[in-house]
């Protein structure tokens, strides 16, 4: 784990900002997902930059920006999911420091970026995935609420109080369980599995997801397939299946498939975004951070790292603190 962390601080900028690889573009939600992954190798002084980098970088409205690079704005339009996000980070943080002033630091944050969010919920209960209000995304929205679970427990270690996140919460699970043609219709894997991953569904109907699509998308030996169609298995999405496994309990297919993305792993311990099975190649020609983070994750909960499956695992609307 300490060598896959390595190499995400070695891209890490000199301002905490973490972009998918050296010199490329970053996003904040693939920034925070790495800053997972150096936390739970114990490279907490890294992983609270990337969210200082955060602190600063938010816009009066609680927003980020969906894309920068090296330092400067290159996609101003705001991501909901993006933006939620950091409610995740933050708290998986302050679960592996125990550090209540970085918490305490980090709510107003937190508390904006949220806001923000839930201002953007439509009458469907859905969420908008960026400035098209008929663009609504299954996995964005899943992620969403997921994060609304996770800030909710971030208000509660704080003392405060947010019943409207309660509310569009509730909503939200409503439309994405309910009201299935809100959504895009998309053949990627995470459609499938980030309702489960969100806490969305839960239970045995989590369960039975999971087995509907699992011949569909994943691909023996290799991983899970990015797009059901394509022969093309991505290291984060087989990591955040393990993810969705290891801290529901199901430790053994987890192992299994994190197994598949060691094909994946770089001899500096970085990790190629994805292996194109039929072509028998790494594609595309990266090794992405966010990947690192993804399988530095997914490992940690195989070993039962408490803050990991406490932040990922199935969760009631309100979890506990």
């Amino acid at each position: 784990m300490k060598t896959a962390a390595a190499t995400i601080a070695a891209v890490q900028r000199p301002d905490g900002g973490i972009p998918w690889q050296a010199g490329g573009h970053l996003d904040p939600w693939n920034h925070i997902e790495a800053a997972m992954g150096l936390d739970v190798a114990g490279m907490h002084a890294e992983a609270e930059a990337a969210y200082d980098w955060l602190a600063r970088t938010q816009r009066a409205d609680g927003s980020w920006a969906a894309e920068y690079r090296d330092g400067e704005v290159i996609l101003s339009t705001m991501d909901t999911n993006f933006t939620a996000y950091v409610a995740v980070g933050v708290r998986h943080h302050f679960l592996a420091t125990a550090d209540r002033t970085f918490v305490e630091r980090l709510w107003p944050v937190v508390d904006r970026s949220l806001d923000a969010v839930v201002r953007c919920q439509q009458p469907s209960g859905a969420i908008a995935w960026r400035a098209d209000p008929l663009v609504r995304l299954v996995a964005g929205c899943s992620s969403i609420h997921h994060a609304l679970n996770q800030a909710l427990a971030l208000a509660r270690a704080v003392g405060q109080d947010r019943p409207q996140w309660v509310f569009a919460a509730r909503r939200l699970r409503t439309a994405l369980v309910e009201e299935p043609d809100v959504f895009a219709t998309k053949p990627h894997a995470m459609d499938w599995y980030y309702p489960v991953l969100g806490s969305v569904l839960t239970g045995s109907e989590a369960t039975e997801r999971i087995e509907a699509g699992w011949s569909r998308f994943v691909e023996p030996g290799f991983g899970v397939r990015c797009v059901h169609h394509e022969p093309w298995a991505t290291g984060g999405e087989t990591a955040e299946l393990a993810l969705t496994l290891a801290t529901r309990g199901d430790r053994a297919r987890a192992a299994e498939l994190l197994g598949c993305v060691a094909r994946l792993r770089h001899d500096d311990g970085s990790y190629w975004t994805g292996y194109q099975f039929a072509d028998k190649e790494f594609w595309p020609d990266e090794r992405t951070t966010w990947t690192a983070g993804a399988v530095l994750l997914a490992t940690a909960a195989v070993r039962g790292d408490a803050a990991t499956c406490e932040v990922f695992g199935e969760t009631p609307l309100e979890p506990r603190v």
